[in-house]
């Protein structure tokens, strides 16, 4: 019960931090016009803090294996982040995050099939739930045409990249790979692709205020530290719940913080998103709880209540 209170704690670290990231991130771009490529410079350099917080307490394991998962899980992430930039050159943002959300479902079918995850049904209705509210808080009131342009298959890519990123956090967990050592991997990889978001711009722009990057330094500290409390619950968790969970109420959170800082309600998608969000983190979670609790009364000697084994052997 521990271990399943423990991703739980972090998993709502997450949602907190990314929450609240959600809500001021786009600060520094409306309000100077910060280039997207310099907030991701600068969110590499912000990867550092919580580094160096996390291998306070764990050994970096230098292994090839580590080192292996490690690339894998930085390169999708930081890669993906990359694309994005490049994508919205090509095509309207209304159409492609709801293609990148869906990346938690990425998430979920690989835990399922090669990590052998099973979720109970009630976990499955939560987990349409919620993969349905991340699709809702990316739609916008755009309209008009796309563009044409390679901005579908980048959008794609960056869908997978980030699915296949979760399952492998997940993964490096299961063989013993520490948080640290993952997450130290995944700074790492951040700042090696610094130099590649320069050359998108062609260079490091000036002109710009002090605020201007010290406001971007500011929210992507809490990107950041979101980012660590991703590994923390997908090493302590099964991907196959902490993705889509984590995925469907942080958004929710920042449109609440929208709604008291701006003071904007959301549209109807962003509504409806926020109750299948709640509505669907709920089962799944109550559901690894319930069942965590079937079996440590199964090994603890105490007679299921009635029904129980039936239930448990629908959901092996």
């Amino acid at each position: 019960m521990k271990k399943q209170q423990s991703w739980i704690f972090y998993a709502a670290l997450l949602v907190l931090f990314w929450g609240l990231w959600g809500g001021f991130a786009e600060l520094p771009v409306t309000r100077y016009g910060y280039p997207d490529e310099m907030i991701y410079v600068v969110w590499a350099f912000t990867m550092i803090i919580p580094a160096a917080f996390a291998l306070r307490s764990q050994r970096f394991d230098p292994s090839r294996t580590a080192a292996m998962y490690g690339l894998i899980i930085g390169l999708t992430g930081a890669g993906g982040q990359l694309i994005l930039f490049k994508a919205l050159s090509y095509g309207p943002a209304y159409l492609i995050f709801p293609i990148i959300a869906i990346s938690p479902a990425v998430t979920v079918f690989m835990a399922m099939v090669f990590l052998r995850e099973r979720i109970t049904r009630l976990a499955a209705v939560g987990l349409v739930a919620a993969l349905t509210a991340i699709v809702l808080f990316s739609i916008t009131g755009g309209t008009g045409e796309a563009e044409s342009g390679p901005w579908l298959l980048l959008a794609i890519l960056i869908c997978v990249a980030w699915g296949v990123q979760a399952y492998f956090m997940r993964k490096a967990a299961t063989i013993g790979v520490n948080d640290a050592t993952t997450f130290g991997w995944m700074a790492i990889t951040g700042l090696m692709l610094v130099p590649v978001a320069i050359a998108f711009m062609g260079g490091i722009p000036s002109g710009f205020p002090w605020q201007a990057p010290a406001l971007t330094a500011v929210t992507q500290v809490l990107n950041a530290c979101g980012a660590l409390f991703l590994v923390m619950a997908l090493s302590r968790g099964k991907a196959s719940i902490v993705a889509p969970t984590t995925n469907a109420l942080a958004p929710a959170l920042t449109i609440v913080v929208s709604l008291l800082v701006y003071q904007t309600l959301p549209n109807i998608y962003g509504a409806i998103g926020m109750v299948l969000a709640l509505v669907g983190s709920t089962l799944m979670v109550y559901s690894e709880e319930r069942r965590d609790e079937l079996r440590s009364d199964e090994f603890a000697g105490i007679p299921a209540d009635p029904g129980s084994d039936k239930r448990a052997n629908q959901h092996r």
